[in-house]
């Protein structure tokens, strides 16, 4: 009878991501500086790329290299004056392709555009705006590029050996994973509107410009252009960009509670939204969800109604200034990021809230409370 074979050695618990890193192939290794997509339609940069170039400049900066933006549109002022203002939010270049196939997105001349400049100047980060378009952009030029995209991140850092640590929810909203493109050039990301602070205007700032050239026709392109309708609700709902926000959740135990939430955010000339449960049993539209599924906001004040407070509803709302939690609850996850909590049942206190601040403000009390 042979001797019994050793028994395997255990994995170290929560092995060092070094362990599992490989050596960067050769030709990735001439990858360098951050990249920006400059989200623009009809003249109209994305706030989220600006959002992104602050972001940018925090990764250049400790990879000691440049930040630049890139700019698809039609010849004529609106790409010089997306530069412009790239510049003034942090980039050190922008390069720009100007098409006239490129007047509006079409996915076909984006992406071909797109990942010829990348693969002629080799930026080592490409982030791109979680929005509609951006979220099709990006993961067909990942595609293309043979890279990784981590998606809807609500953290970007720089680790120790310089690879970007791209930080999103998993797991339905219930844990926080950090992802590396390891082997793989560029690296590309994607980030919600409003999960990143806006970086401060630095008005007169300059930069370079790097025209590149790529042969679009319009006979080559499937898809085609036929007119413009706006959407007629796209301005309704403003909850990404409002300075006061009310949420409810299931605390308020019937969709008639929700008009305590309204009540008060119409007093406090504020936008109103809810956790995802609500839009789930179809009390409110998808378009108020306030989470990883739904929007990310940054308000000054942003009060919380009957909402338990789960990682998917935190990472979209942690970037308040303050958050003020209402919940019968006081073992709430809530309570555990929330700048002031409150014991005690919402139904009856939005009432009493209401009606303390509408004999307190004047008309111009949304200036006046979140100025």
């Amino acid at each position: 009878m042979s001797d019994p074979k050793p028994a395997p050695k255990a994995a170290p618990a929560g092995g060092s991501r070094a362990t599992m890193k490989k050596e960067l192939p050769e030709k990735f290794r001439n990858h360098k500086h951050v990249w920006v997509f400059i989200e623009m339609e009809r003249g109209v940069v994305h706030p989220v790329s600006f959002e992104l170039l602050g972001e940018g400049r925090k990764l250049a900066d400790k990879l000691g290299v440049e930040l630049a933006g890139v700019v698809l549109g039609a010849p004529g002022a609106d790409v010089a004056h997306a530069c412009k203002e790239s510049f003034a939010y942090g980039a050190d270049l922008c390069y720009t392709i100007e098409n006239p196939v490129l007047a509006d997105y079409r996915n076909e001349p984006y992406s071909k555009a797109l990942t010829a400049v990348v693969e002629a100047h080799k930026p080592e980060i490409l982030l791109l705006g979680a929005t509609t378009l951006g979220r099709d952009l990006a993961g067909s030029v990942a595609t293309t590029l043979l890279t990784g995209l981590t998606a809807d991140c609500t953290e970007l850092n720089v680790d120790d050996d310089k690879s970007l640590a791209a930080t999103r929810p998993t797991f339905g909203g219930s844990l926080l994973c950090t992802i590396y493109t390891l082997n793989f050039r560029p690296q590309m990301a994607t980030a919600r509107p409003r999960a990143m602070a806006m970086p401060e205007r630095q008005e007169g700032r300059e930069g370079r410009i790097v025209p590149f050239a790529v042969d679009l026709r319009e006979d080559d392109i499937i898809t085609k252009i036929l007119s413009f309708i706006p959407d007629r609700d796209s301005n309704k709902t403003n909850l990404a960009f409002a300075d006061v926000v009310v949420a409810g959740g299931m605390g308020l135990q019937s969709p008639e509670n929700f008009q305590l939430v309204k009540n008060l955010a119409s007093v406090l000339g504020a936008e109103y939204g809810c956790s995802r449960p609500l839009v789930q049993k179809g009390w409110i539209s998808s378009d108020r969800q306030i989470g990883q599924t739904g929007k990310t906001i940054r308000p000054k004040i942003y009060i919380a109604a009957g909402i338990s407070g789960a990682i998917q509803h935190r990472v979209g709302v942690e970037g308040a200034d303050l958050i003020v939690a209402i919940n019968t609850d006081k073992n709430a996850p809530i309570f555990d990021f929330a700048h002031l909590g409150i014991v005690t049942d919402a139904i009856r206190l939005l009432p009493a809230l209401t009606e303390a601040f509408r004999k307190r403000l004047s008309p111009h009390s949304k200036d006046r409370l979140a100025g």
